[in-house]
């Protein structure tokens, strides 16, 4: 028997084991039990309603192996899913929008722009802009649909990542009503780009700091269980599920995670 607390995490695909390696660094007193939908990805093209379904069907599979609170790393369930489920939730629910967004409140002045870049699905919804309307905050969001592929690819530095990054910034940089005094990483598949868009934004004679929702989202988990953030005496266990493409899936955590996973279970979801 154990008291270690099981965290469920949720994505659409292997995106958000970023948000994964932000929660073992925070809460190393928990395991984890990781589900990517890989049957359904990518989100960003399907219905409210049918990401609403999934959602709920994975997060009926966490609780069912033991979750005692899952992590909807994905920004567009987050997004599109999470507000209509969260009330009727059998465990706690977080997602990564406002955990970004609060965490870009915390460092800059009342009524500050701040510069969401996200894929087209999260931005579309706006709820990255409502997050940060709550905290007084204007946001602009802008889609990057080039960055996710170029991540998978392996591509997160180089000339044409560069070249990609730079013309998104400017674009974006136009745009805003006033200079931006925060750039927050609306998507799991960005952070791995965060040091060459630090450097993209330095090229441009800005020192705007960039907010990790990942990161984000891993500390305000830590509010929910601080208990966790006591490493146990044992390293946290990890299992990993996925609905298609286990294989992929296994070969792409390490550029994610940051570590080998050593098996994938695949699993069929239920609606």
């Amino acid at each position: 028997m154990t008291n270690r607390p099981l965290i469920g995490v949720f994505d659409s695909g292997f995106g958000g084991l970023t948000v994964l390696r932000e929660l073992l660094h925070h809460l190393p007193g928990a395991d984890f039990l990781y589900l990517g939908d890989t049957a359904h990805l990518p989100y960003g093209s399907k219905s409210q309603a049918a990401i609403t379904r999934y959602t709920r069907a994975a997060i009926r599979e966490l609780v069912s192996r033991g979750a005692e609170l899952v992590v909807i790393a994905c920004n567009t369930a987050s997004a599109l899913a999470l507000p209509s489920l969260q009330d009727n939730a059998p465990v706690p629910l977080v997602g990564v929008v406002g955990p970004g967004a609060e965490a870009a409140a915390a460092i800059v002045p009342p009524g500050a722009t701040v510069l969401v870049l996200a894929t087209e699905g999260t931005c579309n919804s706006h709820a990255y802009a409502e997050a940060c309307a709550t905290h007084g905050l204007q946001a602009v969001e802008k889609p990057c649909p080039l960055f996710v592929p170029l991540v998978e690819e392996g591509w997160t530095d180089g000339p044409i990542t560069e070249q990609i990054a730079d013309v998104y910034l400017q674009e974006a940089l136009a745009a805003a009503p006033q200079p931006p005094q925060a750039i927050v990483l609306g998507c799991t598949h960005y952070p791995l780009l965060r040091p060459l868009l630090q450097r993209e934004i330095a090229k441009l004679d800005s020192n705007i700091p960039i907010v990790d929702s990942a990161e984000a989202t891993a500390r305000h988990t830590v509010t929910l269980l601080p208990a966790a953030t006591t490493p146990g005496s044992a390293e946290p266990k990890l299992h990993f599920l996925a609905t298609d493409a286990a294989a992929k899936f296994q070969r792409f955590a390490p550029r994610f995670l940051g570590r080998e996973i050593p098996t994938v279970e695949l699993i069929t979801l239920e609606d």
